[in-house]
């Protein structure tokens, strides 16, 4: 049995306490807000409080406490336990929590997944000192646990990248989605999204590096008449389209600059 500490009870937090229980550990939790405590999960008063004798601080909370909460904990924690920072700081962040006095070894945990929907079956990338206890501890539980080469901030830099894509993808469906409804389109433009989607990933990657470059003036002015038809004739959102077409101008210039002129 390990004893475990979860530092913000919010609904990851939550989700990860109450699995840690039921798999046998000792959880003590705290959080100044959450209006409810996971069964068997000790409340304290206080952050260190609840890291007292812990074997292992998992640290849930939002990104802008993540600093207060590692002054506060890792000065009381002993020496071979872990700090795993679950939060969505920045990999320089990560890196100074990382530096912080203490006996702890720290580990930054990236979460690479929507937790309300995969629980603790959600995987994860770490990295950092305390990169293997984390593992040791989620693993059993279902957790795909990939430890990334490197100090603290590694993690979290994998899943920055990561978020290029899957936020920006996100937005860019929801926009489409709204303006092909907006259009009477929507099962349309749904079974476009879908196709795109399958298949072989690789091969649309290339097509989209080669080709974005390639293509990059006419797709601009292409994606120019796109975001006015959104705004104006369908009257619906047109961020994502307007950010493209701001992006494909620039790549164009610099394909430009690039190649030389024909004479």
């Amino acid at each position: 049995m390990t004893a475990c500490t979860v530092i913000g009870l919010g609904e990851a937090g939550a989700t990860y306490a109450a699995a840690l229980v039921a798999a046998g550990h000792s959880v003590t939790g705290f959080d100044p807000v959450a209006p409810s405590t996971p069964a068997g999960v000790i409340r304290t008063a206080t952050a260190a409080e609840a890291c007292a004798g812990a074997d292992i601080v998992l640290v849930l909370t939002g990104a802008a406490a993540a600093r207060s909460v590692a002054r506060e904990c890792l000065p009381v924690l002993p020496a071979g336990s872990c700090y795993a920072d679950f939060t969505s700081s920045s990999p320089h962040v990560m890196q100074e929590l990382g530096q912080l006095p203490g006996e702890a070894l720290f580990a930054d945990v990236a979460i690479l997944g929507p937790v309300p929907t995969q629980g603790v079956k959600t995987p994860l990338m770490v990295s950092g000192p305390g990169s293997r206890a984390v593992a040791d501890l989620l693993s059993p539980l279902g957790a795909d646990v990939e430890i990334a080469d490197g100090e603290p901030g590694a993690a979290m830099a994998h899943k920055l990248l990561r978020s290029v894509l899957m936020k920006g993808l996100a937005s860019v469906v929801v926009e489409a989605v709204t303006a092909g409804r907006a259009a009477g389109l929507e099962e349309w433009i749904r079974a476009q999204i879908a196709r795109q989607l399958a298949g072989d990933g690789q091969a649309v990657i290339d097509r989209f590096l080669t080709g974005t470059a390639k293509h990059a003036l006419r797709r601009s002015r292409e994606m120019q008449d796109t975001a006015s038809y959104l705004s104006e004739d369908l009257r619906v959102p047109a961020e994502m389209t307007s950010a493209s077409a701001t992006a494909l101008t620039r790549i164009a210039a610099e394909t430009a600059q690039t190649v030389p002129a024909l004479r």
